[in-house]
C-alpha cells in the first residue's frame, strides 16, 4: 500500500499564489513611489528628483502590463517565452525600436506628404525587426508567445518614447513645468495598454503563427496584419487632426472659412475648443476597441483551433 500523499504545505501554496499574482503588487508599489517622488519633489523643488519622476511614470504602466502578460501564459504547455528573452524584449527591442524609428523618420518622412502613416508603417516595421531580433534564440514558437513577446517589445518602446515625451513636456520656455510632466505621463500611461503593445502584440501572434523557430515567413496574412496595425497607429496619431478638422466642419464660422481659404489656421471658438477633446477621445477610443477586437478574435481563433487539435 502506498503512503497517502502530503498535501503541500499552506506556506508553500500562499507562495505560489504570491509569485503567480505579481502584477498588482508591482503596479501598486511603483504607483505609490511615483507619487512620493512628485510629492517630494514639489516640497523641496530638487531638480535631481526629475529623472526619478520621469523613469518611474514612464516605466510603471509598461513593465506592469509585461509582467501580468507573462504571468497569464508562462503556464501555457508548450510556451517558450521566460525572463531572460521578456527583458531582451523590452530594453534591447525598446531601445532598437526608439532609435531605428528616430533615425528613419528623420530621413524619410522630411517631405512625405503622407506623415502620420509614414510614422505608423516605419515604427511598426523597427518594431516587428526588433521583435525578430530577440526571438531568434527560442526554441519553439507559437501565436501566444508571439503576442506576449510583440506586446514586450511594443511596451518597452512606449516606455522609452514616453521618457521622451515627458522630458519635453517638463522644459519649456519659462523653465521647468513639472506639473506639465506629471499630466504628460498620466495620459501616457493610460494610453499605453492600447498603444504600441497592443499592436506589436497582433503583428508578434499572426508572425509568430506563420513562422517556424528560426524560419521567419512573411505571408499575405503577416503582411495585413502588418498593414492593418501599421494604419490603426496612424489613425492613433491623427485623431486630434481629424478631430479638429471635424469641428470646423461641424461648427465652423464664416470668418474661419476665409481663413482657412487664405491658407491660414483660424483659432477655435469656445465652442470648437470643447468639442475637440471629445472628438479626441472618441477617436482614441474607436481605434482601441478595433485594436482590442483584432486581439481577442485571434486568440479565439487560435483557441478554436487548438481545441480541434487535441
Amino acid at each position: 500500500m502506498q503512503p497517502p500523499r502530503t498535501p503541500p504545505r499552506p506556506q508553500h501554496t500562499a507562495r505560489r499564489q504570491h509569485r503567480r499574482h505579481l502584477w498588482p503588487r508591482l503596479f501598486g508599489t511603483g504607483l505609490a513611489l511615483w507619487l512620493a517622488t512628485v510629492a517630494v519633489t514639489l516640497a523641496t523643488a530638487n531638480p535631481t528628483l526629475l529623472p526619478t519622476v520621469i523613469l518611474l511614470g514612464s516605466f510603471l504602466v509598461p513593465v506592469t502590463f509585461v509582467c501580468w502578460a507573462y504571468e497569464r501564459t508562462r503556464t501555457a504547455p508548450g510556451s517558450a517565452i521566460g525572463p531572460e528573452p521578456l527583458f531582451f524584449g523590452f530594453i534591447v527591442g525598446g531601445v532598437l525600436g526608439v532609435l531605428g524609428a528616430s533615425l528613419l523618420e528623420s530621413y524619410l518622412l522630411r517631405q512625405a506628404a503622407f506623415v502620420y502613416l509614414g510614422v505608423g508603417l516605419i515604427e511598426e516595421a523597427v518594431k516587428a525587426g526588433a521583435l525578430m531580433l530577440t526571438a531568434r534564440g527560442l526554441a519553439s514558437v507559437s501565436p501566444r508567445d508571439g503576442m506576449v513577446l510583440g506586446a514586450t517589445v511594443g511596451f518597452g518602446f512606449a516606455a522609452f518614447e514616453s521618457a521622451g515625451y515627458a522630458l519635453n513636456a517638463l522644459i519649456t520656455e519659462n523653465g521647468l513645468d513639472l506639473l506639465a510632466l506629471v499630466q504628460t505621463e498620466i495620459l501616457r500611461g493610460l494610453l499605453a495598454p492600447v498603444g504600441h503593445g497592443l499592436w506589436t502584440a497582433i503583428l508578434g501572434g499572426v508572425l509568430f503563427a506563420a513562422s517556424s523557430p528560426g524560419h521567419w515567413r512573411i505571408t499575405l496574412r503577416v503582411l495585413l496584419a502588418f498593414l492593418g496595425v501599421s494604419l490603426l497607429h496612424a489613425l492613433w496619431d491623427s485623431v486630434h487632426s481629424i478631430a479638429a478638422v471635424l469641428a470646423f466642419l461641424f461648427t465652423g464660422t464664416y470668418w474661419q472659412a476665409q481663413l482657412l481659404e487664405q491658407g491660414r489656421i483660424p483659432p477655435f471658438t469656445p465652442v470648437q475648443a470643447a468639442l475637440v477633446p471629445v472628438l479626441d477621445f472618441a477617436g482614441m477610443a474607436l481605434v482601441s476597441v478595433v485594436g482590442v477586437g483584432w486581439l481577442a478574435a485571434l486568440l479565439r481563433g487560435w483557441n478554436r483551433s487548438n481545441g480541434q487539435r487535441s
